[in-house]
Order: C-alpha cells, then structure tokens, then sequence
C-alpha cells in the first residue's frame, strides 16, 4: 500500500498517489484529468484553477487536512493583484500535494467542457477543436548554432507541449520576427490541427501571453437564411447566434431558379458567389460586434448547405446540379483558408472546415442533420425531416439511413406569403382560431401576450403587428382547416360558406382576415388563395419525400418524427400533422430539434472526431434521387389535399376531427356535411 499521498479530483473521480511536492497540474496530467492550461505551468494564464476541498470525504473513504496542500504563494497573490481569483480557488501549476486531498476542477478549467443540447437530447458535445492556444519561451538565436525563428518556435513547442511539426503561411511568417522580439522570446500562438494531418498549422501568434479568447463560427448557409453561432472555441460557449436573408434571393427564391439564373447570364453564378461572401462578411462583422469582441479573434469557420450553396460559396459554376445525373464538384469534406473565399473580415489565417455532401442534392447541411440527430444509432425507425427551401429528409436506423432532399420553396420560411415576413419582432408567430365563433387570437415575436388577453396592445406598442412569419402560416392554415374555413383540396369558403365577415371575396377567390391595421396606419395581414396554394406545394413535396424514403425502406409508418430547420422548434407538431406535412404519427412521438443543421455545424466545430465520424457516416447513407423517381409525383399530387387525400391519419383522428366541409361552386354553403365539430377551446 503507497505511503504517499492520495489525490483525487472531481467531477472525474479519477485518483493516484503521488509524492509531496507534486504540483497539482502535474497529478492532473499523470492521471489525465481535463484540467487546463496554456502557459505551460508558468502561473500566467490562470487557465489551471482549481478548488482544494476539506474535511472527511467518507465517499472516497479519505479526511483532508488544512495542510494537504502548500502554502498560498507570491504568484498567485500577484495573480489576484492584477487579475483577481476566487476565493477558495488556487492555480493548479502553483499548489502542491502536501496529504491526501480532494480537488475540484470547476467547469471553465476544464478544456473538454461538454455542453449539453438540451433543446434535442440529452446527449453532450465534448470539446477537442482543431485550433488551441499555446504559451512558449523561444531560444533566443545563436551565431554558433543558426537556425531560424519558425525552427526554434517549433523546437519550443516539441519540448514544452509534445507538439510535432508545424507549418506556418506566408502572412504569419512576415510577422514572425517582429512578434517574438517585442515579446522578448516568448509568445502564445494559436495551432490548428486538422484530423487528416500530423502537421499543426499557425494560425495566429501574440507576443507574450495573450488575454484573447478565441472563437470559432457555425454557419448554417442556407437557400433563405444565413445562421451563424459565434463560439468560445476553449469551452464552446455560445457568445453570439444571428441570421441575414440570404442575398442571393434576388437571384431567385428557390436553388432551381438560381442554377437557371447562373446558365442564362454569364457571369451569373460569380454574381452570386460575391453576394453570398459579401453577406457572411456582414454577418462576421455584425455577430462579432454583438458579442464584444473583435473579428480578428475568430480563426476558425465550419460550413453546412445544400450543394447549390455549397458550390455557388467555393466559386464553382452549379449547373452540372441542374441536370441529371446532378454531378457535384466535389462531395469530401474541404479544409481552405479564409482568404481562399474572400472572407476577410474575420481573422485572415482563419481555418474554414466544409462538411461533406451525400450526393447532388443532399448536401453537407443533411450531413450536419445527420450528425446531430444521429437516426444511424436509433434504435426504432425515425423520420428527421430539416424544413426549409431546399428541405433534406433522413429515415433510418441502426440497420439503414436513407436521404432525400425535396424543393419545397421558401413558403415555410415566410417568403411567397402574401403578409410574409422574416421571423422578427412583430411578426405572427402562433394562431388559434376559434371553430365556433371562426375569431383568431395570435401572439407576436417579442410578447408572451396573446392579442385577446389584457396588456397585449401595450406590449407590442413599440413593434405593432408586422406581419406573419413561417410558423405563423403553418398554424394559420392548419387553424382554418380544424375551423372548417378550408376544405380538404385547399379552397378557402366565402362569407357565407364559413359565416363569417372575416372572409372576404378577392378576385374570385378569398382570403381570410387575421388582423386589420389600417384603422391605425398599419398593414391588413389576410390568408390569402394564393397563400394557401404555396403551403400546399411546400408541404406536398415535404411529404412525397417522405412517403418515397419510406417506399425504399418498406414501410407504411414511421416510430419517431423530428422537425428540425432554423423555425422546427416553433413549429406546433399538431398543427404540422393537420397540414399533411408529415406522416401520421403518435404526438408524443413528435418532436422539435430546432436548427439541427446548425447545431451540427458547431458540434463539428467543437468536435474533431467528430469530422472523422460524419465523414464516415455520410459513406454509408443510401441516397434516394427525388426528382428521378416515378412515384414522386403520385405522392405530390396526393399530398395537395389538406391532410392526405388517400393515406389515413389514425393518430391525427385521435386527437381531432376535421370539418367535411367542401367549397367548390356548387358545395354545401358550409355546414359540417356531417362531420363532428372539434370540441371549442378554453
């Protein structure tokens, strides 16, 4: 039995004896402990803290003393001087074993802090990114034995971190000199270290010791939106989230149209490189300004989006995309530099990481859904449908993953809807319209108030009522198909049809009215025909795609649906079920994953191994080509009809029953036609 003393750190638990004198950090390494540290054990950088813990511990079967750990010291008083230390917190490079002793690490001293996604599982992203800080002292150069600056930078990382060889470019070598002098020999540089090279690459170098943090962007390139999370790359905190329209809707509002647009104009598809790159610079500006650092902080960038954006952001023409056999340029994953894309707002050595795509219209943003959500390791059938423009689609288990993706057009996003909006204070977010009466009440982006309720006019007095925005239509036409003001085919009943004002006669056909501003200056939001009409083509193509994955896989149902897409987690999953959206399914068995896309854009960015897993997996999903497929428009067009015209919807039939009404010239003038009224509200 050792007579030396016992440490034993928490939250690990992992424990080892180690002599008196023994630093703390050293223990920590030995035993492998994720306790941090850039300055290599010169009390610098403060990264080490720790909590010494006293008193009998009876679950480690051990009792601290006072003196189990050394003395304060002149270092860390200077270090509280200057910077400031908890109290109770000591620096892990400093303190020393003494007896047996209980350490905690705290969260910020852990470099593989794991965060937890609670918005879609329980599942945790542990951090090991590619770019780290590192704090060196430099041999000065010698006339005796020459060698170059980048030589003995290298030399000083090979014996103070155990790091191989590195590279460096040209712009960080023309600083080189200047940096390591001002620093009197010693520098913190920024390594990047790809998972498919030994070599690590300087990205960035400081004189001295840096108090930088330094960051990393999740961008979620999409055909409507541009999403981006900044990202502490030392803990994976987000700092920062935003989202742009994408520029290139100018160009034409679905990928088919903008691949047209680059085949008729010469020049067409660089026009919409340069307003794409144009924006993440904006975005880059814009997000680094939000969370009060400065853009030559974030060194690294990961990528997903369909291949139409995935080309049209590289500079490469799209229109192989546009006809079969839909041939991508490329479908590996790409490590590039951020001046390679004319990104040059965020730091000019910047690594840029673009996931792989599945085929020619399955993209890296489906990889990065499949990363996130991982229908491989499921262990009953799940359906992970990312709503979008461009919509990707996974059916799945641990025996198959298929893949398709399905141009549902940007209606589900607030575009081509007649009060559409992006989703922005003021806008409609959710909807209920009473069966009975066929009044609405709605809430707003930025009001927990619902219109009907008191204090609701005083909430939104500063935004008012702009418009309505993707999950706002969803849940409008979905209300007015349970309120019997739609039929089945999609046909919104006139006045005296639905009994009610609040349908009224445009053109030759109607539109009903959710909210009338004008009395105040302010815009008449209406569900109009046309409206209706885009939803029904968005979510007929959602749901042939879906129905085509389950052909190939043999089913007639599905165990699980997730929604995932920039709005999933707003969209309500009854009302996504009354539309037709997706297959019928149980409602507890229906959940929101929100920007899955997006989250696994930073879980690649957190993650290196997890660049080597999506990689693989991306390998292995059988892809399945809509627009090829014979069955695709028989699924569409029975998909028009408000939920499905042929397939049953059991589940949907348990918690609702839908009006039989019919508004064709010559139709009932709106009664039920025999159907039940769904029971009315509180």
């Amino acid at each position: 039995m050792s007579t030396e003393p016992l440490v034993i750190f928490t939250p690990s638990g992992k424990r080892g004896h180690f002599p008196a004198g023994t630093p703390i950090l050293t223990a920590a390494r030995q035993l492998g402990v994720d306790l941090d540290s850039v300055c290599g054990g010169r009390g610098i950088c403060s990264k080490c803290q720790i909590t010494p813990s006293f008193g009998e511990f009876s679950k480690h079967g051990v009792t601290v003393q006072e003196d189990a750990i050394s003395e304060w010291n002149s270092v860390e008083q200077r270090y509280k001087d200057k910077r400031g230390l908890i109290d109770g917190r000591r620096l892990g490079c400093q303190a020393t074993v003494q007896g047996d002793i209980v350490i905690d690490v705290p969260p910020e001293s852990q470099v593989h802090r794991q965060v937890v996604r609670k918005a879609a599982s329980d599942r945790t992203i542990t951090m090991d990114p590619a770019t780290h800080l590192y704090y060196v002292e430099v041999d000065e150069p010698d006339m005796h034995e020459p060698t170059g600056d980048l030589e003995r930078l290298e030399r000083a990382l090979q014996e103070q971190w155990e790091i191989g060889s590195i590279t460096a470019d040209l712009k960080i070598l023309t600083r080189l000199q200047t940096v390591l002098r001002k620093g009197k020999w010693a520098a913190t540089v920024a390594l990047h270290k790809s998972h498919k090279d030994e070599a690590h690459k300087v990205v960035e170098i400081w004189s001295g010791m840096t108090e930088d943090r330094i960051y990393g962007l999740a961008i979620d390139l999409g055909s409507t939106t541009i999403a981006a999370h900044l990202c502490d790359l030392r803990n994976g905190e987000v700092k920062a989230s935003t989202g742009v329209m994408n520029p290139q809707i100018r160009f034409g509002e679905d990928l088919m149209s903008r691949v047209s647009y680059a085949m008729m104009n010469p020049g067409g598809d660089q026009e919409m490189t340069n307003a794409v790159r144009t924006a993440i610079n904006g975005l880059t500006e814009a997000i680094a300004t939000e969370a009060g650092i400065r853009p030559f902080q974030i060194l690294e960038t990961v990528f997903v989006c369909n291949p139409v954006m995935h080309h049209l952001l590289l500079g490469i023409d799209p229109v192989e995309l546009g006809q079969a056999p839909f041939a991508l340029a490329t479908s590996e994953s790409l490590a590039l530099n951020a001046r390679d894309l004319d990104l040059n707002v965020m730091n000019e050595n910047a690594q840029v990481y673009i996931l792989p795509c599945i085929a020619g219209h399955v993209g890296a943003d489906a990889a990065a859904v499949a990363l996130s959500e991982e229908p491989d390791k499921s262990e009953d059938l799940v359906l992970v449908v990312d709503v979008g423009t461009n919509a990707e689609i996974l059916l799945g288990n641990k025996e198959r993953v298929l893949a398709c993706s399905s141009p549902t057009g940007p209606a589900f996003e607030g575009a081509q809807i007649s009060s559409g909006q992006r989703a922005a204070p003021g806008a409609i977010e959710r909807i209920e319209i009473n069966p009975e009466t066929k009044e609405p009440r709605f809430r707003v982006i930025g009001s927990d108030i619902w219109s009907d309720e008191d204090g609701f006019d005083a909430v939104i007095a500063t935004t008012g009522i702009t418009g309505i925005c993707g999950s706002g239509i969803i849940e409008a036409v979905a209300e007015m198909r349970i309120a019997g003001l739609l039929d089945p085919k999609g046909l919104i009943g006139s006045a005296e049809q639905t009994g009610t004002s609040r349908s009224i006669p445009e053109g030759r056909t109607h539109s009903y009215v959710i909210h009338d501003g004008s009395a105040e200056g302010g815009p008449v939001i209406t569900v109009t025909q046309g409206d209706i009409r885009a939803i029904q083509l968005a979510k007929s193509a959602l749901y042939a795609g879906a129905r085509l994955l389950m052909d190939e896989m043999g089913v007639d149902t599905v165990d699980r649906v997730v929604l995932a897409g920039a709005f999933g987690a707003h969209i309500s999953t009854k009302h996504a079920m009354v539309l037709g959206m997706i297959p019928d399914a149980p409602l507890d068995k229906v959940t929101s994953a929100g920007n899955a896309a997006g989250t696994g854009a930073r879980i690649a960015l957190s993650n290196l191994g997890a660049r080597v897993e999506i990689e693989r997996i991306v390998r292995e999903i059988t892809k399945v080509e809509t627009a090829i497929e014979p069955k695709f428009q028989e699924h569409f067009v029975n998909a028009n009809a408000i939920p499905h015209a042929t397939d049953p919807f059991p589940e949907l039939a348990k918690i609702t029953t839908l009006p039989d009404v019919s508004f064709n010239t010559g139709g009932s003038g709106g009664g039920d036609q025999g159907g039940r009224r769904r029971r009315r509200r509180g």
